[in-house]
């Protein structure tokens, strides 16, 4: 460990890698568990909630008709049939949304709606399909048990029962239940705001002319889109040159209260002129080898920023460049810890096992991270692209990873794989 309490974890001298395991677990470390915030029922979706919903009235609020029809008296009924028809005058329309529900007199009807109140004194609708639907006066030509086309108060959810459990992550169904229960918002857990960096004096915006040496950048666009399809928000800042002392202020000026993350692509290898390594070693962030491929280069820490207000540090995870190696670090990595920061009860990727189409090869001591289409009716996986870090093409015609352990040097056609639903 180096005065400045910054150390590498797979130094020159000669220290092991960390598994995949071990740097996921430092990664999580870093965030801590969101608070909570209400929100509109409208801004809900695909968030974890916070605490248990609880209904504040019966679902339904009230014994209401399930057809439209006649609500009647069930005993005056009894005997209707075609051959034998029960005519009764009709003493009110009930339509939908009707507050001043008049009583059921005996030997009468009323016209009802789907979903009205069931006015007092009747026990039975008969649906108006099974009638001549007239106004003044009803034929009926079948009878109704009592009970029939009513919908309960109560017979979905009671008052005070609890209708979703903390950690319950929000779809249209769970909105749907609540809005139903009369909650205009819901208290959900914050989503970790991520400042996402990616560095090179190479890199030029696309859509602008190249030169000769010059890439388009996409590791931040593709990292900050990752960022908020796992549920979280992130700022991009590109094209931060290669210059340490740069890279240092630009930390200073964003990286303060209100950033849960600094993300970052590139500059984290072995070489010269890797600016991220060179800016934040010896200031609380470490860097090595993984024992992944891709990804091999990571680091993770508390970045120091003096006279930035954050007492504890800011939370980095470099990633390396190429941007397979960028994308599946933040797979393995990042995704999950953001998710499981947010309270997601599941936030790893499902893991299914299937069969391998073909036969692959692995390096012995680094586990493989293959980019693979799914055959989900054969039930087999075969690996599209190579095992190259920079040919994106074949990470964005994949549909999951080949999740090759460690200890495995080859899997042969047909063996079982697990491998990872990227689109699940």
């Amino acid at each position: 460990m180096s005065a400045s309490g910054s150390t590498s974890w797979s130094s020159a001298g000669g220290s092991a890698p960390r598994t995949v395991a071990e740097h996921a677990k430092a990664v999580a470390s870093l965030l801590v568990a969101t608070a909570s915030e209400d929100v509109p029922l409208s801004e809900a979706s695909g968030r974890v909630l916070a605490r248990d919903l609880t209904s504040v009235v019966a679902l339904p609020p009230f014994d209401n008709s399930a057809m439209d029809g006649y609500a009647v008296r069930a005993a005056e009924v009894a005997g209707a049939s075609e051959a034998s028809p029960v005519t009764l005058p009709v003493g009110a329309d009930i339509p939908a949304g009707r507050t001043d529900v008049p009583t059921l007199e005996p030997g009468t009807a009323h016209r009802i709606m789907t979903g009205a109140p069931i006015p007092h004194g009747a026990d039975a609708i008969v649906p108006v399909e099974r009638t001549d639907a007239g106004t003044e006066t009803v034929t009926i030509s079948a009878a109704a048990d009592a009970g029939a086309h009513v919908r309960h108060s109560g017979e979905d959810t009671a008052a005070g029962q609890v209708l979703l459990t903390a950690g319950t992550v929000l779809a249209a169904p769970q909105i749907g239940l609540a809005a139903a229960c009369g909650s205009a918002t819901l208290a959900v857990r914050r989503r970790p705001h991520v400042l996402v960096l990616s560095t090179g004096s190479e890199l030029v915006a696309p859509g602008t002319p190249l030169e000769h040496g010059q890439i388009y950048e996409s590791n931040g666009t593709m990292l900050a889109v990752a960022v908020r399809e796992a549920g979280a928000t992130a700022e991009l800042l590109s094209f931060v040159p290669d210059d340490v002392d740069r890279f240092r202020a630009v930390l200073a000026e964003k990286a303060v209260a209100g950033v849960d993350l600094v993300l970052t692509s590139g500059g984290v290898s072995a070489g010269a002129y890797e600016v991220v390594k060179d800016a934040l070693t010896g200031n609380g962030v470490e860097f090595g080898k993984v024992a992944m491929q891709p990804g091999g280069p990571q680091g993770a820490g508390r970045l120091r920023l003096d006279g930035a207000g954050v007492e504890d540090g800011v939370a980095v995870a470099t990633l390396p460049g190429n941007p397979v190696s960028s994308l599946v670090s933040f797979e393995v990595f990042v995704r999950p810890a953001l998710r499981a920061a947010m309270g997601h009860p599941s936030p790893e990727r499902p893991v299914v096992s299937v069969r391998l189409d073909g036969a692959l090869g692995s390096p012995a001591g680094r586990r493989q991270f293959r980019r693979g289409v799914l055959d989900a009716r054969a039930g087999t996986v075969a690996e599209i692209g190579t095992a190259a870090s920079h040919l994106i093409g074949a990470l964005a015609r994949a549909d999951c990873l080949i999740d090759i352990p460690a200890e495995v040097e080859r899997v042969e056609d047909g063996e079982p794989v697990d491998v990872w639903l990227l689109d699940a």
